[in-house]
């Protein structure tokens, strides 16, 4: 199947003209020989304004009710389109992920995909029809309306265009995956590639173009995605398979988190089964959890620090506070004005003095680490948020980020030597 798969986020979708230069971009592929399948986001501040009105309603409204709310923002979306494709003289069909079989998980407000029966979507293809998907949203095997979280148009787009074998082509706003947040990083340069490992890193630390699933999904189905702007016809950036190459760059991007909140628990019992059972506890109420650290301090009690993202900490609190319930003696504190920066980059596997350079950055400007975590390929520091975007700034300046990298080899380490 010659297929392609475009989604078009909620600035790219904002009003009339928008949604008409959309459409044209899908009938430019159609003329091309190209058999279309459009993924649409909510118009401009569409879901903001949605969020809004359940506020001015309920202090606490029930997820499963804002699910059933969020999602009318793409009904309205692909019905335009459709209007639009038709009125340039083109046949086209609008779809809610109900209707195509995208069937998720019950977990509302952060669903995820089990599967997609594409046969409807093929079928209206095979008859020469356009066909515009609602993103952002599926159904559960009881038909309950569910959404995939911020972002998660582009975790549809993906599973689509999987699904499809189809090429994959994410409009937005910007024309590309930036080394680094171009509104906070003036000097930030686009990336004409990235890895699917680093992009999925820089996803999960802050980077707001792609939702870290839909990377998942890119990588685990070696989908290629192409992330440009829908107002111009340059080209973008291709997430794509790790090559040998990009080992050669020892850091590609740097990417800021700006809300996160760190939960201490003291006196926790210090013996097998006790930390399962907390972090059962926080991955039942669907929080997810980063950046645990474990101390000892006496030889029955231990101390347990983990961070959440900022919207998780009401949950995380309601959780941790019931936990101290059961465990006799056990306190949680709450702190909630911190920031996570980071550098990534494969190329860390084979280059050494990488922490180095980041924490001497960091000293220099009297930026104080609240924390430090790493992997193979990333380096995260916890500072106070309010000093969050000048070490962003600080670290995309001490990697050169700005700068075009060079194509000379560098001194390399054996794999496992500390950095």
């Amino acid at each position: 199947m010659n297929a392609v798969v475009m989604k078009f986020g909620g600035t790219s979708v904002a009003d009339a003209e928008k949604i008409r230069a959309a459409a044209r971009r899908a009938i430019r592929a159609r003329r091309r020989g190209r058999q279309v399948v459009m993924v649409v986001s909510a118009m401009g501040k569409t879901t903001d304004e949605l969020h809004e009105l359940a506020g001015q309603v309920t202090d606490s409204p029930p997820k499963r009710e804002m699910d059933q709310l969020l999602a009318t923002g793409e009904q309205v979306t692909i019905s335009l389109m459709a209007m639009a494709l038709q009125q340039m003289g083109w046949p086209a069909i609008s779809f809610t992920a109900g209707q195509i079989g995208l069937i998720t998980d019950d977990v509302h407000t952060k669903a995820r995909i089990k599967r997609i029966d594409v046969q409807r979507v093929r079928r209206e293809l095979d008859a020469g029809r356009i066909v515009i998907v609602a993103g952002f949203q599926g159904v559960t095997e009881k038909g309950a309306v569910t959404t995939l979280g911020r972002g998660g148009s582009n975790v549809t787009l993906v599973a689509i265009a999987a699904s499809l074998a189809a090429e994959c082509e994410n409009y937005t706003d910007v024309d590309g995956i930036y080394t680094a947040d171009p509104r906070i990083v003036p000097n930030a340069r686009k990336l004409d590639r990235i890895s699917y490992d680093e992009m999925l890193e820089l996803a999960s630390l802050g980077a707001s173009v792609l939702h870290n699933r839909a990377v998942e999904f890119a990588k685990k189905y070696d989908v290629p995605i192409h992330v440009r702007s829908s107002l111009t016809h340059r080209k973008g950036t291709m997430i794509v398979a790790e090559t040998e190459e990009m080992e050669r760059i020892v850091v590609s991007g740097a990417a800021l988190k700006k809300a996160l909140a760190r939960i201490t628990l003291k006196n926790v019992p210090d013996r097998p089964g006790v930390a399962a059972s907390i972090f059962h506890a926080l991955a039942a109420a669907n929080i997810v959890v980063d950046d645990i650290i474990q101390t000892e301090t006496t030889r029955k009690l231990a101390t347990v620090a983990f961070t959440v993202d900022l919207p998780d900490l009401p949950d995380a609190r309601k959780v941790c506070r019931e936990l101290c319930g059961t465990m006799k003696g056990m306190t949680a504190e709450f702190e909630d004005g911190l920031a996570k920066v980071s550098v990534v980059g494969v190329g860390m596997r084979v280059h050494t003095g990488v922490a180095q350079r980041m924490f001497a950055a960091f000293g220099k400007a009297g930026i104080n680490i609240r924390n430090i975590t790493t992997s193979e390929i990333k380096i995260s520091c916890i500072v106070d948020r309010a000093e969050g975007p000048k070490a962003l700034r600080l670290v995309h300046d001490a990697f050169d980020l700005g700068k075009t990298p060079t194509r000379r080899m560098t001194r390399s380490r054996k794999k496992g030597q500390i950095r």
